[in-house]
Parts: C-alpha cells; structure tokens; sequence
C-alpha cells in the first residue's frame, strides 16, 4: 500500500507499507523532508511495524514521536505527518494528478443558483458522472451566505440586508457567515472524491486541500499560511475562510471565500458580528483583521484569479469546462425547491 502526504508549508511523506493480519508490516517512510540523525529513519520504521492498521493518524504520531531521541531533528516533517502518509496507505487515497481536474468559471450567477451548484457539483462527482472540479465563482449581487448551522437573526440584520440590496443564502457546509460583493471577493469550490482527503480528518483536509493556494500566493508575493481551523492569514491579517462539507455521495466539497477589497462599514452594517463596535474603532479593527489581496498585491481581481488558476494547472493539470445542461437544470430545481425558500434560509431562525 502507497500513500503520499504533503505537508502545508512542508515536504512530502511517502509512506510504503503492508498489512498482514491486521498489523503494519514492513513500513518504509520516505520523503524530502530533513531529517537528524540519520537513523531517525530506521527508528520510525520500526515504531511502526506491527502497529494496528486501524490506529488513526494521530495515534500513529504519537507512537513515532514517543520512539525518537530527544536530540531528533525533523524539519518539513511531523510525526501526525508520517501517521497521516500511513493512513492514506491503508485507506488506498488518491493523489491530485490521478484525477482529471477540470475548470469551470463562468460569467455571475444569483446567489441561491451558486448553493444549488455547490450541492449539484458535488453529488455529481460522487456519483462519477463528473471529474473532480474546481469551480471559480463571479457574483451577479451582494450576498451575505450564512453556515448551515449559523441562526438566521443572530447572524444577519435584516433591515440593512433589504436596504443595500444584499441577498441572504444559506450555504451547505458549515462554519461562519461570508459578506460578498462582487468585484470585491474571490470565491472557488472544489469537489473531489473522498479518496483524494482519505486517511485524514477533518481539520487535516483543510490545509491539504487548500496547499496550493499558499503557493499561487507565494507567487504573487505573499507570504501565507493556513491558521486553524480554516483560515489562510499572511502576516498582515487573513485573507480568506474556508468551509468544508463531506456528502454521503462520497465526495468532498471543499470551498474558500478571499477577500480581494472589503467595505467594512457596510459589512458592519449588515452582519451582527462585533455591533457593539459599530464605531470607527471597529470598523477600522475590521479592516485591520482581513486584510485584502487588493491592497497585499496591487494586482487587478482578473489577474490574481488568472494567476491562481495557471498555479492549479501547472500544478495538478486542469482541463476547461462548464455546468452541463442537466446539472443547471438541476441546479435550477434545487433553487425553487431549497435554496430561495424561507424553509431553508431560516432553517435556524
């Protein structure tokens, strides 16, 4: 069994191994990662063998790290690294480049119909009627897109919601609220099958999903990282929030928002968060937390998105495409039936 994990900001952990009545046997650990001593190696090797093939990546971790002198020296590699590579090995994951990613970015859609893609994209995927794809969102209308689990009233002020023209939807996946005007963010979903984040949890799939943003970013100049839980920050403030949902269709949904430019004192108008602080002291802490790509690159929104999509490509490879007429049909249906009623926007009242 083979499994490769890259580690966000590090190297690659390659992991070869058998199992044999339940146990691992014969594990061989590779990589470019650095490594002191030398023997390091064969001492994690043989911490692994003969551990149950069932231990999570955790539980792996904490069995090689429990094994190496004090004076080991791991650079580009932890010890959970090497229990995820072994994970992946026994879960028989994929890897990025034994899929054929394909690309759609299409011209602004209504918010409800971007919900309806992400649910359509993804069930399509997971039925392997689609490649794996990474879809670049344009927005045709302010929105604010709420967490499936986030409460409608806590979340959002109506009135300023109605009175700047900002639609309110609510995503599938988690997490918290995104406030989007077009021109001024930057929005893509990917959708995989689960094999491509096998072997990992939750929290793990997201900085190994989102990987290769840190390095469009990088770049273009930025020095990135992903923060816990699903942030990627630079040393400026974050620049973008990531959200994630696994479907019992056996597909990874797996999406970001980045900020290209904020209006702060809008945002703060529309969201609840922080309105105590609805002063210029919070707006201006507002603008201080997310700080924009705009402003980090001086680059054109066209360009970065552009420049993002060649990293992805060069990257994993990446073939144009677009919504079939039967997705969009279906998405159309999931709008009127899910996605634009009250039933679901306010399903957390």
């Amino acid at each position: 069994m083979h499994g490769e994990y890259k580690v966000p900001g590090g190297k690659l952990v390659v992991a070869d191994v058998d199992v044999v009545d339940g146990l691992l046997r014969g594990p061989r650990i590779s990589g470019d990662f650095f490594l002191e001593p030398d023997d390091a190696l064969e001492t994690i090797n043989a911490a692994l063998d003969g551990l149950a093939a069932g231990l999570d990546a955790r539980a792996i971790g904490a069995r090689v790290q429990a094994s190496l002198p004090r004076d080991t020296v791991m650079l580009g590699i932890t010890a959970e690294a090497v229990g995820i590579a072994v994970r992946r090995a026994v879960a028989r994951a994929s890897d990025w480049r034994e899929h054929d990613w394909r690309l759609v970015h299409e011209p602004p859609q209504d918010p409800a119909l971007h919900m309806a893609l992400d649910q359509v994209l993804a069930e399509e995927v997971g039925a392997g009627r689609r490649p794996p794809t990474l879809r670049v969102w344009e927005w045709a209308s302010p929105a604010v897109v709420i967490g499936s689990f986030q409460s409608l009233r806590n979340e959002v002020d109506a009135a300023e919601a109605e009175r700047h023209g900002v639609d309110v939807v609510r995503r599938i996946s988690g997490g918290g609220a995104m406030f989007i005007e077009p021109g001024n963010t930057i929005t893509y979903s990917l959708y995989a099958p689960e094999s491509l984040v096998a072997g990992m949890s939750f929290a793990e799939s997201y900085a190994f999903l989102d990987d290769w943003v840190l390095g469009a970013l990088g770049e273009l100049g930025i020095r990135a990282w992903y923060q816990p839980l699903n942030d990627i920050t630079s040393d400026h403030g974050k620049i973008a929030g990531a959200a994630q949902k696994r479907l019992a269709a056996g597909a990874v949904l797996h999406h970001v928002t980045m900020a290209y430019d904020i209006d702060a004192d809008k945002m703060l108008k529309v969201l609840r968060i922080g309105r105590e602080k609805i002063s210029d002291k919070g707006i201006a802490s507002a603008n201080k937390r997310v700080d924009p790509l705009r402003r980090q690159t001086g680059l054109p929104r066209e360009e970065i998105i552009d420049r993002m999509i060649a990293h992805f490509r060069g990257r994993y490879g990446l073939t144009d495409d677009r919504v079939t007429e039967d997705e969009r049909r279906l998405a159309g249906k999931y709008v009127t039936d899910k996605f634009a009623t009250p039933a679901w926007t306010a399903r957390v009242p």
